[in-house]
């Protein structure tokens, strides 16, 4: 019985001690100093679009306006409030335009062609919803 309590304290002494030199051992002498660099961010500049802009023929993937004026109107999704009726007459335009992305307050168009159409409010006697 003796010898067992001896060979159980033992066990529980190996125990403790393999434990504790885990504990131990750490990394203390590793240090990481990075210095402290200020991060400098300067936004975008956007260009500013048009006031207005009068067009025969409008082709573009996107066009973006506050109000659209045009007498037909291709798009596959126009967003915002459509007034569709007669009243829109668009005339005196000579300009055609085919860019990826037309910007401008107000567009007076003839005919605008586009994947989309952003504006707060169109004006527009033929719509074509591809």
């Amino acid at each position: 019985m003796v010898e067992r309590k001896r060979l159980l304290t033992s066990v529980f002494i190996a125990a403790a001690v393999m434990t504790g030199s885990g504990v131990v051992a750490s990394a203390n002498h590793v240090r990481i100093d990075a210095p402290a660099v200020p991060s400098v961010v300067t936004p975008p500049t956007v260009p500013t679009p048009a006031q207005t802009l009068q067009a025969e023929e409008i082709k573009a993937a996107v066009v973006r306006a506050n109000v659209i004026y045009a007498n037909k109107l291709q798009a596959d999704q126009v967003r915002g409030t459509v007034y569709q009726g007669r009243q829109v007459k668009v005339s005196d335009s000579r300009d055609r335009i085919r860019a990826p992305e037309v910007v401008a307050s107000v567009i007076y168009a003839d005919e605008i062609s586009a994947n989309t159409v952003v504006a707060e409010q169109v004006y527009v006697r033929e719509l074509d919803r591809r």
